[in-house]
């Protein structure tokens, strides 16, 4: 109970600070064209089959790659070692930190926020490999002193290979919506705490 308390918590935590820049420029700049939401792809997925195809091979993909990139990292510590050992009693908790912690505010910010700003600026192309750019440094590079270089590389390029995979789903076939990456997101996440929790690596 305590370690599910603690995850929404930090679910608020992390919604706020991500969300503030992104509400900030679209107070500054959008507010009176567009509802925040809309402005942020926080809206109905368009694409129907197509999309949910999409979704279903980004998400498979993520996990299958994710499964090796566990392996490769298993000795480390991750966002998801609060759940190693805790099995079922941790599920709860694991949901939370999937959909809330984690998945959303990054959509919010990189899918949401970046990637639509960085399109109006520069282009679609443009602005989802530097998306992905980003995404990926930020998960691999605080790795680097734990890991090495080598390994820290592989995470960086791993998950901006993602980041764009799920850039194209939102922007090209779900008319911008960040939901299918929200939903890719959580489940690659829901997948990696599970395997922490039931100590598969």
């Amino acid at each position: 109970m305590e370690l599910f308390i603690s995850k929404i918590v930090s679910s608020i935590v992390q919604i706020i600070l991500f969300a503030f820049i992104p509400f900030l420029w679209w107070i500054i700049t959008a507010r009176k064209k567009q509802k925040f939401f809309e402005w942020i792809g926080l809206k109905r997925v368009d694409g129907g089959k197509k999309t949910a195809i999409s979704i279903i091979i980004v998400s498979v993909a993520y996990t299958v790659l994710g499964t090796l990139l566990l392996y490769i990292i298993k000795d480390v510590e991750t966002a998801t070692s609060d759940f190693a050992g805790l099995g079922t009693i941790a599920l709860p908790a694991i949901i939370v930190y999937a959909v809330l912690n984690t998945s959303f505010p990054e959509e919010l910010l990189f899918r949401g926020f970046l990637l639509k700003r960085l399109s109006n600026k520069f282009g679609f192309g443009a602005a989802n490999a530097i998306q992905a750019i980003l995404f990926g440094l930020m998960h691999g590079v605080m790795f680097i002193s734990i890991t090495g270089v080598v390994k820290a590389i592989v995470i960086i390029i791993f998950t901006a290979s993602i980041a764009w995979c799920m850039g194209f789903v939102n922007e090209k076939n779900a008319n911008g919506s960040i939901l299918p990456s929200w939903i890719i997101h959580a489940v690659s996440n829901i997948f990696s705490a599970v395997c922490a929790a039931f100590s598969v690596f």
